[in-house]
């Protein structure tokens, strides 16, 4: 692929990403609005309690909008769903604005919340679509990487301006990223799951290059083929679960989404500014949020250009291991300043462990798990039930994201914040493990392979190619007609690349 080719499958990664910010922010802005509740900064009265559904209700508005991309996406597209994604942030923007009570500031989180289940399903189902094979976890990472920007920018602008000012702000985003992803293609495997080979074709032209007509109609081909083939297998929710082919890859994703949520990246990305209030560091707490939002942003810009040299597989082994570290000193730190009882007077060198710690659990779950549990399962699984899954997962992760988070102030009022932080190691200790032992390799591999591996014989059964010969030899399209033993002799020569 030609570099100039690159770029524009950079630039359509970059609009697409204008979404990831918004989400982001929708995310983050608890973090900055938390100690303005309890510094009474704002003209809401909000209990603990109440603060504790503020930040959960975006779970049940991620389930929403997760069931609502899984159909929009299958039935308008991937690029219209991305842009119907604005309206739930923008309804929601609105409710926070006008906010005199706090259950219209739930009623926005749950908007925000649906938003950003549109947004996340189908991102990582685009990016994977459209991208091709030697830069694919790039561009997915760099959606990452616009989401940790979008963590910045509300913790940088959230800690200098008032509650209100914040909000008012806030409705510029989903405004700017609606026109910007007007002009985004729409993926070329859409295209051909929908039979529109000609519309397919031109897509495909405006994101990669060929040297010849020949090269374009060869690839064309060797995509109908095995949209083809996967699009003959069911795409329901009961072929997910119970179709064998699937049953690896959903093993591998359902893991990954549960040690990732359960070692608690959303409550401390949440609770952050609490937390460094209730640690007594003595650092101001706009200050720490600053700081915390310009690492991860930085390392977000920096894993961009490992996770497609380093692997997959080894990047999350690494920062499983390397978060559940850094969450056990701090729970220890913690423990010694709840149940020993010893003061930071006492140990003032030690009073910014808490903060350091946090610091490189972001670094380490940055540059591993918390970016790939979105790149992985958009690689393994086939486009067939690749929807339902993302779908699947989605509300998997927005319900343990609630259990998570109401959970987050039990086990506080239960244990203290050490235990909220020891139960987040061990979390990410078996995240650890399980990646060692399940996870495979992806990296450097094309969708027809990685679906090989994953499958074996299954994806290239001899009866499954002949229902696909059957049905290109009654379609009317430009396809270049091709046996059986075409098929077995072009399986390891040919690519489909993203």
């Amino acid at each position: 692929m030609s570099d100039g080719n690159r770029k524009v499958q950079y630039l359509v990664t970059f609009l697409v990403s204008l979404a990831a910010v918004t989400t982001s922010v929708s995310f983050s802005w608890t973090t900055p609005v938390i100690p303005k509740f309890h510094n009474n900064e704002t003209t809401l009265n909000v209990t603990d309690s109440e603060i504790s559904w503020i930040v959960a209700m975006t779970s049940p508005g991620v389930f929403t909008g997760s069931m609502a991309a899984r159909f929009t996406s299958d039935k308008f597209g991937r690029r219209m769903t991305i842009l119907n994604s604005a309206l739930p942030f923008a309804i929601g923007t609105i409710f926070a604005m006008t906010a005199y009570k706090s259950w219209m500031l739930y009623v926005a989180r749950y908007f925000w919340g649906c938003g950003a289940g549109m947004v996340t399903v189908v991102s990582s189902i685009y990016l994977a679509e459209i991208a091709h094979k030697d830069i694919r976890g790039r561009l997915t990472v760099i959606n990452r990487f616009m989401f940790n920007f979008g963590a910045l920018l509300v913790l940088a602008v959230g800690s200098f301006v008032t509650f209100t000012e914040l909000n008012y702000l806030l409705i510029v985003l989903p405004a700017l990223y609606f026109f910007a992803c007007w002009w985004v293609p729409e993926t070329p495997y859409y295209h051909l799951k929908e039979g529109n080979i000609d519309k397919a074709k031109k897509e495909l032209l405006k994101l990669n290059y060929y040297k010849s007509d020949k090269e374009l109609q060869e690839k064309l081909n060797q995509m109908n083929s095995d949209v083809k083939k996967e699009m003959s297998r069911s795409g329901s929710l009961k072929e997910l679960f119970v179709g064998k082919q699937h049953r690896r890859a959903l093993i591998i994703s359902l893991g990954l989404r549960i040690t990732q949520v359960m070692a608690g990246t959303i409550p401390i990305m949440q609770y952050l500014g609490r937390i460094m209030q209730e640690s007594k560091s003595g650092m101001e707490v706009s200050t720490a949020l600053i700081i915390f939002g310009v690492v991860r942003f930085i390392v977000g810009l920096v894993s961009s250009a490992v996770v497609d040299r380093v692997g997959r597989r080894p990047l999350l082994i690494f920062s499983f291991f390397g978060a559940g570290v850094c969450l056990a000193i701090v729970g220890i730190y913690f423990y010694i300043q709840e149940v020993v009882g010893i003061e930071n007077e006492s140990s003032s060198s030690f009073r910014h462990v808490a903060f350091i710690g946090i610091i490189l659990f972001s670094i380490v779950s940055t540059f591993g798990f918390d970016t790939l549990i979105f790149v992985v399962p958009a690689e393994i699984f086939p486009l067939n039930v690749k929807s339902v899954a993302m779908t699947t997962l989605n509300i998997l992760g927005a319900i343990l994201a609630f259990v998570g988070v109401i959970g987050y102030q039990t086990v506080k009022d239960l244990s203290g914040l050490y235990g909220v932080f020891w139960s987040f190691g061990t979390m990410s200790f078996i995240g650890a493990i399980f990646s060692y032992f399940v996870v495979p390799e992806t990296k450097g591999k094309n969708l027809r392979d990685i679906q090989i591996e994953l499958q074996g014989e299954i994806y290239d059964d001899e009866k499954l190619n002949q229902t696909i010969s059957d049905v290109e030899r009654n379609e009317n399209v430009d396809v270049k007609m091709i046996n059986m033993e075409d098929i077995n002799e072009k399986s390891e020569d040919t690519a489909l690349n993203r």
